[in-house]
């Protein structure tokens, strides 16, 4: 079966901060914007949740037709059309947040056809609304959160501060929202003869003939846009998603990969490659790390890395251990000796990075003790895989990294995007099980 995909598009602003250890970070750079933050929507997966509503609503088959008609003009790109639909299903069954949610969405980009700014102010805001009550009712999806993204006021944000070029860019997105694509790829085309180094307007015409399968005109466009900026995703993911649908597996997860190591720090390029992953059954592997304190819990003592340390049971309390004392010794001092140009602490690449290398020099000193080294946790088995892949820096980056760390990653994806693809290519995306063969 083709990897079905539907994209949608908000220009939002990203600058808020999740300090969890999660695998998959929603954290963006600060003063960075995801101009086209557009998701992957596997179109089975809702119709599924879809049908499932319906069956459990006891719908008569005049709602179900409408029901198919508003999905199948949603999954078009025919927003407008859609709207009006969604809004009768939706106050057929007010508490159907599946159908709320795109209604919401749908009436975003209505609100990019309307010609005066205070009505587009106004049909955003009811957007958001619509987008709040459907939060209320059970909806998390990451639609929805792009959707809650909306400023409060309900106010646009420019596409540039050249107002011919934002009113161009505005011109071709009503086309877009009304599913003339032909017209759209004029506007786009349009703004990059005034602004030819225009990024989304780049990716955007190539998102217009994925629209309409043309897809190897799409990758031209979507490589276009990459040599303008290597250092934004939404070219990458776009680009495997032409090479998914058209089958093309191989080149689609080079495009995903390359997606992640773009901008680790946003959701889109993981979400696409874990659904793709996920489509083709491909291994995705995630090495998550649960801080554990270097005191025992049955003694509520510290214990040393001495030989008592290291007896059976004994011997990830005594990595952790080495793992704090390490991290201490950068916070005492060596912080301020390996930095002197910044004015204060902060966690980063090389700490974590050392850090987890005297952990497993406690877990795994040599490879005799590889086979005791077997009963730990996963997770710490992972870690020294990496680690003896020298992979450990990739590894911090891209599966351990905190908003302190992430400072660091723009200069080490400049000097070691070969090594980051490794880690994607070998140990969360392994091929034939290779990461667990290490």
């Amino acid at each position: 079966m083709p990897f079905a995909v539907f994209r949608f598009r908000i220009k939002v602003n990203c600058e808020s901060v999740n300090e969890e250890p999660e695998f998959i970070m929603r954290w963006m750079h600060p003063h960075s914007r995801l101009a086209a933050s557009s998701f992957l929507l596997v179109l089975l997966a809702l119709t599924g949740i879809l049908a499932a509503a319906q069956n459990k609503q006891g719908d008569d088959e005049a709602t179900a037709a409408l029901r198919k008609q508003a999905l199948e003009l949603y999954r078009q790109g025919k927003f407008v059309d859609a709207m009006p639909l969604l809004e009768k299903l939706s106050i057929a069954n007010s508490s159907d947040f599946v159908v709320k949610e795109h209604w919401a969405y749908c009436t975003l980009e209505y609100s990019k056809t309307l010609a005066s700014p205070e009505a587009r102010k106004r049909v955003r805001l009811q957007a958001r609304r619509l987008a709040v009550e459907a939060k209320q009712l059970g909806d998390a999806g990451e639609l929805l959160e792009t959707l809650l993204s909306i400023p409060e006021d309900g106010s646009d944000l420019k596409f540039s501060e050249r107002p011919e070029i934002d009113e161009a860019m505005k011109a071709a997105e009503a086309s877009r929202a009304k599913g003339d694509l032909d017209d759209a790829r004029k506007g786009y085309l349009h703004v990059l003869e005034l602004d030819p180094k225009n990024y989304d307007a780049t990716v955007y015409v190539g998102d217009v003939y994925f629209s309409q399968h043309a897809y190897n005109s799409a990758g031209e466009w979507f490589a276009k846009a990459i040599k303008l900026d290597p250092a934004k995703e939404t070219a990458y993911r776009y680009w495997g998603d032409a090479l998914a649908v058209s089958g093309k597996n191989d080149e689609a997860r080079e495009k995903y990969i390359n997606a992640v190591i773009a901008q680790p720090y946003t959701r889109p390029p993981w979400t696409a490659l874990r659904q793709w992953a996920d489509h083709i059954k491909q291994p995705f592997n995630a090495i998550l790390l649960q801080n554990k304190s270097a005191a025992n819990p049955a003694s509520d003592k510290t214990v040393s890395l001495d030989e008592h340390s290291l007896k059976d049971g004994n011997l990830e309390t005594a990595g952790w251990d080495a793992y704090n004392q390490s991290r201490s010794v950068w916070q005492q001092g060596k912080f301020r000796k390996e930095f002197p140009k910044e004015s204060a602490y902060r966690h980063s690449l090389k700490e974590e990075a050392e850090s987890l290398d005297a952990m497993v020099k406690v877990l795994a000193p040599d490879a005799a003790s590889q086979k005791k080294a077997e009963d730990l946790d996963p997770a710490l088995l992972g870690l020294i895989r990496v680690e003896q892949a020298g992979l450990l820096e990739p590894f911090v980056l891209l599966n351990r990294a905190d908003p302190q760390i992430a400072q660091d990653y723009p200069a080490y994806r400049s000097a070691h995007h070969d090594k980051l693809y490794r880690y994607m290519d070998e140990f969360v995306l392994p091929k034939s099980g290779a990461a667990a063969a290490k």
